[in-house]
């Protein structure tokens, strides 16, 4: 069994964007770029969009996605993908792909599966990129991770890490691109695990992994792409896409 599925997990309920799975860019919803972005990955067998709100389930039916309501209880979107994966036994590695990032890379997402598939050992396999702007290193809103000689990851943190006290030594700040491939197992293990110290200090659910010893391996690529947490953001993107248009290229 080496079937993959990427699930995307969505919620009506945000803080500071209500609704924002539905909010409209270039025409359409924020969510359905996402699922149209999977949709170019060669590597997934399937595409599910998991959410407890009927309001994002009927809108994602009807442009033809396939949906799994789940519990309206979670406390994360790990969690709400683990319990589509409990009952999609089918599936051997699940890609974890946020909802609000319409600008999802089809051949990164095909890579992560390809890790899994690849090498036995990885259990959980996620990506990072340079920083354009070395200076947003500094802001804690912006995860950086540290990785090790073979590309596991040593530590995530809201802090820049590594701290340069020798400043003739050339630092490469890395920031973390939050999307996941697990295998089955490990992410049914993962979310039994009670949230650890160091995860509840950095506000980081990755950290538990590490905190278990589990091996976090890390693609590192040369650019990433934007997420869409204000409607802010979600202005900035639609004059990129229309810029794009312009210009009659798309990334």
């Amino acid at each position: 069994m080496s079937k993959a599925v990427g699930i995307i997990p969505a919620r009506w309920r945000s803080t500071r964007f209500p609704g924002k799975p539905l909010h409209l860019i270039a025409g359409k919803p924020l969510l359905r770029h996402v699922w149209e972005r999977c949709a170019r990955a060669k590597k997934l067998d399937s595409i599910i969009i998991a959410t407890d709100d009927m309001r994002i389930a009927d809108a994602a039916f009807a442009w033809g996605a396939q949906v799994a309501l789940t519990s309206p209880s979670h406390q994360s979107g790990t969690d709400r993908i683990a319990e589509v994966a409990r009952k999609a036994r089918s599936f051997a590695f699940i890609v974890n792909i946020q909802g609000d990032e319409p600008l999802v890379d089809p051949s990164l997402i095909d890579r992560l599966v390809e890790a899994l598939r690849s090498d036995r050992k990885i259990d959980i396999v996620t990506a990072a990129h340079p920083f354009e702007n070395p200076a947003e290193a500094s802001s804690p809103h912006q995860v950086k991770v540290i990785v090790d000689l073979r590309g596991n990851a040593l530590y995530f943190s809201r802090f820049a890490i590594p701290f340069p006290r020798d400043r003739a030594v050339p630092v490469k700040y890395l920031r973390h691109q939050g999307i996941y491939g697990f295998r089955r197992r490990a992410l049914l293990q993962f979310v039994k695990w009670k949230p650890t110290p160091l995860e509840r200090a950095e506000s980081l659910e990755q950290l538990r992994a590490l905190e278990n010893g589990v091996r976090v391996h890390v693609l590192v690529t040369k650019h990433g792409w934007p997420g869409v947490d204000t409607p802010a953001d979600a202005k900035a993107l639609e004059q990129k896409l229309a810029r794009a248009r312009g210009r009659g290229t798309s990334r």
